[in-house]
């Protein structure tokens, strides 16, 4: 149900729109766009011509829309803009992870027999900070440590609370002046290069074991993944994958006999630990080398059909529409005049960020880009990618959605049976901002099940 409001002048906008002669086309735009708090306007025109004759053969116009205007969804992937969208993304991307892992969408069902592992990189430690541990159903105290001594700021590095699932202080740094948080942003910023000398470091293992090449390896297999990013409460990332070894010719064709589940987890572990960046903050203090942390998640992934590939599929899914927003920090970019301190700000978020602003004035650490993306605590990769070979893409998915939504349009008599060839599609579109009024808000809150009614949705 839609947030209760007494404003009155969105009251009277509501009852407006419930009362216009146009209200059902408008109430069919909303259910469109699927509860989208924000949507794009758009006014145009498209025309399908015939190749053959140049006969028009259907014209479409925004003026017949309600206002002048065709709402479109914004399409964003991140759940605190858009959650309705975000619950679209999300549930493409656990379509295309789970095609991946059993089959579908031009997938072939045989990919469940190749070698596939869910495998969880972590970011090293960079202080104790404080954390939610259980054992057996049992929360256990967070740092107990007997006869702590003080740390040189003067602080215990202890804590006896057993603390609660959603208190604010889990991730935040028992003593902050020892946090090094110089080695999280910088972590951020060279996870997706560790990732990316990860993969190369795993197809030089493969190659040995199967006695190849590095050149000749493609010649006999090929590495598919899909991954997306998590933020740690304490502000740094840690990468989740489903990786799949295919044959040469992608998912039709099987992996080498040789390439198995041992050899493939075996060498997934030595790349992991093999690989590093060496970053230098200034030129006078010694080289910083970032590595994965030590905790390394490798389960095989056994398919079958049952609920294994879709609960995967589903945990992967569900990072794809979060950002950082559980560290605390704010979700659009920051820029360095900014007083951080009238943000409302917690203290630790605060620090990451300040320390991306002053590690990004750095002239030989200027190709981070710490600066631009000091929202993101240093992090400026994509939190959803996928290899070329492992399923279908977004776009992909996305295409065949609208070939649907067109055969819809067709059946319902909206559009008209075209021949054997394809119509010219003649296109011109004008961007008209983006939101709904306020009256419209609610009415697409009550429409969609929405929750609340955008803040800066008016256009």
């Amino acid at each position: 149900m839609p947030a209760p409001t007494t404003d009155p002048h969105a009251i009277t906008a509501l009852i407006a729109r419930l009362n216009s002669p146009d209200y059902e086309r408008l109430a069919t735009q909303l259910h469109r766009t699927g509860g989208c708090r924000n949507p794009i306007n758009v006014r145009g025109t498209v025309i399908h011509v015939d190749p053959a004759t140049g006969r028009r053969l259907h014209t479409y116009t925004t003026h017949t829309e309600p206002g002048g205007i065709l709402r479109l969804p914004c399409k964003t992937r991140r759940a605190n803009r858009c959650p309705a969208c975000a619950t679209t993304y999300r549930a493409d991307t656990y379509q295309l992870i789970r095609a991946g892992l059993i089959g579908g969408k031009g997938v072939p069902p045989s990919v469940s027999t190749h070698p596939t592992l869910f495998l969880t990189l972590t970011a090293p430690s960079f202080g104790p900070v404080h954390t939610r541990r259980q054992h057996g159903g049992k929360t256990l105290p967070c740092h107990p440590r007997r006869g702590a001594k003080p740390c040189p700021h003067g602080g215990v590095l202890s804590c006896a609370a057993r603390h609660a699932s959603e208190e604010q202080v889990l991730g935040e740094p028992l003593c902050p002046e020892c946090y090094d948080y110089s080695g999280a942003v910088l972590f951020n910023a060279a996870a997706s290069l560790l990732w990316a000398r990860f993969t190369d470091a795993l197809r030089r293992r493969l190659a040995t074991a199967g006695g190849l090449s590095l050149r000749d390896l493609r010649n006999h297999l090929v590495l598919s993944f899909a991954k997306v990013a998590e933020y740690q409460r304490r502000g740094v990332v840690h990468l989740h994958a489903v990786i799949r070894l295919d044959g040469p010719d992608g998912p039709p064709s099987p992996p080498p006999v040789w390439a198995t589940t041992h050899t493939f987890t075996t060498a997934v572990q030595s790349a992991a630990s093999a690989v590093s960046v060496r970053i230098s903050t200034t030129p006078g203090e010694p080289v910083r080398v970032l590595r994965w942390g030590r905790q390394l998640d490798i389960r095989p992934i056994h398919t079958g059909g049952g609920t294994h590939e879709r609960n995967i599929a589903a945990y992967i899914a569900k990072y794809a529409t979060k950002a950082a927003e559980c560290v605390g920090t704010l979700d659009r970019r920051i820029y360095p005049l900014e007083n951080l301190d009238a943000l409302g700000l917690r203290d630790h978020p605060r620090r990451l960020i300040a320390e991306c602003f002053r590690l990004g004035n750095l002239p030989h650490l200027a190709e981070l880009r710490l600066t631009h993306w000091a929202h993101m605590l240093g992090y400026r990769g994509h939190f959803s990618t996928r290899s070329r070979r492992y399923s279908l893409t977004i776009g992909g998915l996305r295409a065949l959605r609208v070939r649907h939504a067109r055969q819809e349009e067709i059946n319902t008599g909206r559009l008209p049976t075209f021949g054997e060839d394809e119509p010219v599609v003649i296109a011109r579109w004008t961007y008209d901002g983006r939101g709904l009024p306020i009256g419209e808000q609610l009415l697409n809150a009550a429409l969609t099940g929405g929750s609340s009614v955008s803040p800066d949705g008016v256009r």
